[in-house]
């Protein structure tokens, strides 16, 4: 688990877990405090830079998506006072019996999918036509999950019939449901905005109470660069990687002998130069601005 960040959080908030970006709290209430940190992970490492304002950027931008895809999904976002010392990072959600998959929904090749495919032909378990690319477009949207992994490891991504066997039919048959619906969505909203969304990943879990008790309900962040890939539509070229709205800049420079570091040695990344976090920000700020149309500040 990460050492959580140090919020100056009022006593009462009880830390429960963190990951590689945000820490969560259980609430006066018994609710959960969700905080959105400025840290920045790559290559299953959380770096030592943190980038600033992205903590802000993704939870601004969560909200956003879940007030867009009211009518598709419930999400587990709850009525609560946010502390000041975490305003515009922060969210109040209900806790929920979390799923264990992640449901990925991809319309594109690119990333772990296209690794699949070139070496299988297919990505978990869906048969695609032969001849697609680096970027192409799928015949349809497919439901890709994986496993969720331990922090500081991979996921694995498995079949549509082994989350049946892991979580039961019905549950399977609604996670591979709504992952299409909202991809579906948002893959509209994202166009009407000029980028594409080439693929996501949600969490899901049960509600335990209140309106949505019983029903399975979006949990966690939804659609930030964090959690998607975007690309420029007007740039879009089948063929080779995508420019993309997300931490490219780290994963490009980590990668590249500047940084001097070996992603296969135990070694943790150094820190990162000042012009990758500026690049990294303003990429981050970039698809803030372009979904939503508003500035941030």
């Amino acid at each position: 688990m990460t050492e959580p960040t140090d919020y100056g959080l009022p006593p009462e908030y009880t830390h429960v877990y963190s990951g590689k970006v945000r820490d969560l709290y259980r609430t006066p209430d018994g609710k959960l405090l969700f905080v959105a940190s400025d840290r920045i992970s790559a290559y299953d490492w959380v770096l030592p830079t943190p980038i600033p304002d992205k903590g802000r950027i993704l939870t601004a931008l969560s909200l956003w998506w879940f007030q867009r895809l009211q009518g598709v999904v419930p999400n587990h976002l709850a009525s609560g006072k946010i502390p000041k010392a975490v305003a515009g990072r922060a969210m109040v959600c209900e806790e929920l019996d979390m799923l264990p998959v992640e449901c990925v929904a991809r319309g594109y090749l690119a990333g772990s999918g296209l690794t699949d495919y070139r070496e299988t032909g297919r990505i978990c378990g869906n048969g695609l036509p032969p001849g697609l690319v680096d970027g192409s477009l799928l015949p349809k949207p497919i439901f890709t999950p994986a496993t969720k992994a331990a922090l500081g490891e991979h996921d694995e991504n498995i079949t549509y019939d082994e989350v049946i066997v892991l979580i039961g039919q019905e549950e399977a048959q609604e996670l591979k449901r709504l992952t299409l619906d909202v991809y579906n969505r948002a893959l509209e909203i994202a166009r009407s905005r000029g980028l594409i969304l080439a693929d996501t990943k949600f969490e899901f879990g049960f509600a335990k109470t209140g309106k949505n008790a019983g029903r399975v309900v979006l949990a966690d962040e939804v659609l930030t660069p964090d959690s998607s890939r975007y690309w420029d539509a007007a740039t879009w070229q089948p063929g080779g990687p995508q420019p993309s709205f997300d931490k490219q800049f780290v994963r490009d420079w980590l990668t590249s002998p500047e940084s001097g570091w070996d992603r296969r040695s135990d070694e943790p990344p150094p820190p990162l130069p000042d012009r990758i976090v500026e690049q990294t920000r303003a990429k981050y700020v970039e698809a803030y601005e372009r979904l939503t149309g508003e500035s941030f500040s």
